[in-house]
C-alpha cells in the first residue's frame, strides 16, 4: 500500500494558526483553523497539524510563514543587542535619515533597538574607493565584544563605513569577534547587505542580529516539537519576498522573515487569480489586528528594495510592497474627545479579543460590530476557540461606549463602526492604486484572512473595483501561498560607476557567477524543482538624482554590453517617468541577483466543487440583519456546498468554517469552475 505524503502550509498570526494541508497522492485538501499559542507559537502550529494528520511520518514538506520576528519588532521584544562599528559612526542608527515620526509635528521622539552604550567604536578605516585607509585592530576589536558581553549582550552587529567597497576590514573584525563571543549570534553588515548607504546598512544588519536569537530559538523549538512526534521530512520559512529557504537559512538571516506571513497571502492570491484568469488583483488581508494590501498587475506582485517596519526600523531587503493599517477585526472602537469616532489601531488582539469572546474586554471592536449587525453566526465562531458568540455583551459595549454617546441607535452605530472601518481600508485600496496611476475598475479584490469576506462588497462600492475573487477558503489563503511558494534567494552589490566608464563584459561574467553560486545554496537545500529561473537587474539613476529605478535585463552568450544596459535603463526610465533626460550620463549604483526554485505547482481544480448544490439546496435558513441603515432578511448559505454556476444574490450570507462572507445588497455572487466566488454588482 502506496504510503500517504503531505505538503502542509502553515501561517501563523496573533489570533488563529492557519493549517493547509495537500495529499499528494489523492490531491485532496483539508483545512485547520485553530486559536495561536502566545508565548510559544509553536505549540499552536503543532496542535493545528495534529487535528488532520495522526502520523507525522507521513509529512513530505512543512513550509511555514512566521509572524516570530515581525511581532518581535513591533512590540520591541528582541535581543539585547551591540554595535562594533568605526570610530565616528556610532549615531549612524539613531541619526537614521533626519526624518520624524510625524513629518510636520513640532517634536518627535524615537529610540533605537540599540542603547548608545552598546554601540561601541574600534579604529578603522576604509575609503570609498575600496582603499583601506587604517588597518583594523583585532585585539581592540576583541576587547569591545567582551565588552558587550559583559554588559548583557546576546547578539552583536559588526558595521564598518564603507564595507560595500571592501569588506576585508570588516571580515577580519567578525571573525576576531565570533573567537570570543559566548554563541552564534554575530552579524556582519556586509554578508546582510553590502550596497552603499550607511544607515539602511547598518538598520537591516542591526535589525538581524537583534531577531537571531528569538527566531532561532523558535524554530529550535518548533524543529524539536516536530521530532518528538515524528517528523523527518523538510521545513521550509516563507520570505518576505515571497520565496521559502531552509531553516538554516532562516535562523542565519532572520530579518528576511520580516513580513513572511503577509509575503504568504500575496503568494496565494496571485496562484489563485492566474487558474481563475484574473489578471489583476488588490489583495485585502485580513486578521485579528491589522489589514494589508498589495497590488497585483499582470498577474505579477510588486517588489520593493525596502520597507519601514515601524519608524526608524529600515529593511533594505527584497520584500513584496505590502501596505499594512491597524484595521482589523479586533481594531477597539472609541469616541476621541473632540466627540469623533475612531476605529484602531489599538486592537484586542486575541487575548482577550472583542468583547463578544466574554474574555475581559468591555470595549468595542469591528468584529463586535458585525455581529451586532447579524452579518456573523453567534451560534458558528470560527477558530474553534468559542462555543458562541455573546451578542448582548457586544450590543452593551457598543451602546456605552459609542451609541450612548453619539445619540446614534445600536445597529446605526455599529454599523458607523463598520464604515470608518471600510474607509481606511479603502483608502490602503488607493494608495496602492489610483495614487499609482491604477484605474481601480480593472481590478479585482481578492478578500482573504478571517474577516476580510466581511467586508469586500463594501469595498467594491466605496472604491470602484470592478469585481471580488473570494477563494475557496479565504480563511486559510495564507497558509495555502506557504504550499505553492517558490524557492528564492536574492544577492545585491554596490557597483557605483558611471555607466560609460563600466566594463560590461566583466560585469556581466561577475553577475553569472555571483548567481551561479546562489543557485548551489538552491541545489543545497535538496528540494525537486521544475526549474530553476536567474532574474537580473541593475539599479541606475541620471548623474545628479538621488533615487534608482530599477532596470531588469538579460545577460546572452555573447555576454552584456553598455548598449544592452543604456536600452534597458531607457525602457524602465520611460516607464516610471514618461520621458527621459538628454544629455545627462547615467550611473549604475548596484546590481541586484534573483535565483528562483520553482517549486511544483499546485493545480488549482482540487478546489472544484464535487457533487455540489444548486443553491436552495445549500439554504440554511435567514437572519435578520442591519445594512445600509435599514433592516433585511438575509438568505444563508452552506458556502462549500455549493454548485460550480451558482448565484447568490445579496443581502446573503455564506458559512463555511473559516470565515464568513457578506454578499451586500447590489451584489451578486457566482460560484467559478475553481470553487471560488465572483461577486459583481448586479446589473
Amino acid at each position: 500500500m502506496k504510503r500517504v505524503q503531505y505538503t502542509i502550509g502553515v501561517d501563523v498570526g496573533g489570533t488563529f494558526t492557519d493549517v493547509f494541508i495537500l495529499d499528494e497522492a489523492s490531491g485532496q485538501v483539508k483545512t485547520v483553523k485553530v486559536p495561536s499559542t502566545r508565548g510559544d507559537q509553536s505549540k499552536g502550529f503543532v496542535d493545528g497539524i495534529s487535528r488532520e494528520v495522526g502520523d507525522f511520518a507521513d509529512i513530505r514538506t512543512i513550509v511555514h510563514g512566521t509572524t516570530v520576528g515581525t511581532n518581535a519588532l513591533l512590540e520591541r521584544k528582541g535581543a539585547h543587542t551591540g554595535i562594533i562599528t568605526t570610530q565616528g559612526f556610532r549615531d549612524v542608527l539613531e541619526m537614521r535619515r533626519r526624518d520624524r515620526p510625524t513629518t510636520w509635528g513640532l517634536k518627535g521622539a524615537f529610540t533605537p533597538v540599540v542603547e548608545r552604550g552598546d554601540r561601541v567604536e574600534v579604529a578603522e578605516r576604509t575609503l570609498a574607493d575600496g582603499s583601506i585607509l587604517e588597518p583594523v585592530d583585532l585585539e581592540e576589536v576583541k576587547a569591545r565584544a567582551k565588552d558587550l558581553a559583559e554588559a548583557g549582550c546576546e547578539a552583536v552587529c559588526v558595521f564598518f563605513i564603507n564595507g560595500y567597497a571592501n569588506a576585508d576590514n570588516e571580515k577580519q573584525a567578525v571573525e576576531a569577534v565570533r573567537s570570543v563571543w559566548p554563541n552564534e549570534y554575530v552579524t556582519a553588515a556586509t554578508e546582510i547587505l553590502p550596497e552603499i548607504r550607511e544607515f539602511e546598512r547598518l538598520s537591516t544588519a542591526t535589525l538581524n542580529a537583534y531577531l537571531q536569537p528569538v527566531v532561532s530559538s523558535y524554530l529550535d523549538r518548533l524543529e524539536k516539537g516536530l521530532a518528538e512526534r515524528g517528523f523527518a521530512g523538510d521545513v521550509l520559512i516563507v520570505q518576505s519576498n515571497g520565496g521559502v529557504m531552509s531553516v538554516e537559512t532562516a535562523k542565519r538571516y532572520p530579518v528576511r522573515t520580516a513580513l513572511s506571513g503577509p509575503a504568504a497571502g500575496v503568494i496565494a492570491a496571485q496562484e489563485i487569480a492566474r487558474a481563475a484568469g484574473f489578471d489583476d488583483i488588490i489583495t485585502c488581508d485580513m486578521g485579528g489586528t491589522s489589514f494589508d494590501v498589495s497590488l497585483v498587475a499582470g498577474n505579477k506582485a510588486a517588489l520593493s528594495a525596502q520597507t519601514a517596519i515601524d519608524f526608524g526600523m529600515v529593511v533594505r531587503t527584497p520584500m513584496i510592497e505590502i501596505t499594512t493599517i491597524g484595521a482589523g477585526g479586533g481594531s477597539i472602537a472609541s469616541v476621541d474627545r473632540g466627540g469623533l469616532l475612531q476605529v484602531g489601531p489599538e486592537s484586542a488582539g486575541s487575548d482577550p479579543g472583542p468583547v463578544c469572546y466574554g474574555l475581559g474586554n468591555d470595549r468595542p471592536t469591528v468584529t463586535d460590530a458585525n455581529v451586532v449587525l447579524g452579518r456573523i453566526n453567534p451560534d458558528r465562531p470560527i477558530g474553534g476557540k468559542l462555543a458562541r458568540l455573546d451578542v448582548d455583551a457586544a450590543r452593551q459595549a457598543i451602546d456605552a461606549h459609542i451609541a450612548g454617546p453619539l445619540g446614534l441607535s445600536i445597529e446605526d452605530a455599529a454599523e458607523a463602526i463598520l464604515k470608518l472601518a471600510n474607509a481606511k481600508m479603502a483608502g490602503a485600496i488607493r494608495l496602492v492604486s489610483i495614487e499609482k496611476g491604477h484605474d481601480p475598475a480593472r481590478f479585482a479584490a481578492m478578500p482573504f484572512g478571517g474577516g476580510g469576506s466581511l467586508h469586500t462588497g463594501a469595498l467594491i462600492k466605496e472604491v470602484g473595483l470592478g469585481s471580488a475573487l473570494v477563494p475557496r477558503f479565504p480563511g486559510v489563503t495564507s497558509a495555502l501561498g506557504c504550499v505553492v511558494a517558490d524557492m528564492r534567494h536574492d544577492r545585491v552589490q554596490t557597483v557605483n560607476k558611471l555607466l560609460s566608464q563600466l566594463d560590461a563584459a566583466a560585469l556581466g561574467a561577475e553577475m553569472e557567477q555571483v548567481a551561479s553560486e546562489t543557485e548551489d545554496l538552491l541545489k543545497a537545500a535538496e528540494i525537486a524543482f521544475q526549474s530553476i529561473d536567474r532574474i537580473f537587474e541593475f539599479d541606475m539613476l541620471y548623474l545628479g538624482q538621488t533615487h534608482t529605478v530599477s532596470v531588469p535585463v538579460t545577460i546572452p552568450a555573447g555576454g552584456l554590453t553598455r548598449d544592452a544596459i543604456s536600452t534597458a535603463f531607457d525602457a524602465a526610465y520611460k516607464e516610471a517617468f514618461g520621458r527621459l533626460l538628454d544629455n545627462i550620463q547615467t550611473r549604475v549604483m548596484n546590481y541586484r541577483i534573483a535565483v528562483v526554485g520553482r517549486r511544483p505547482k499546485l493545480d488549482m481544480t482540487v478546489f472544484a466543487p464535487v457533487d455540489g448544490k444548486a443553491a436552495e439546496d445549500c439554504l440554511r435558513g435567514t437572519r435578520r440583519i442591519y445594512a445600509e441603515g435599514a433592516f433585511h432578511e438575509a438568505r444563508i448559505f452552506d458556502r462549500l456546498g455549493l454548485a460550480v454556476g451558482a448565484v447568490i444574490e445579496g443581502p446573503a450570507i455564506l458559512e463555511q468554517a473559516d470565515t464568513t462572507i457578506f454578499v451586500d445588497p447590489g451584489l451578486a455572487a457566482t460560484v467559478d469552475d475553481y470553487g471560488n466566488l465572483v461577486m459583481r454588482p448586479v446589473q
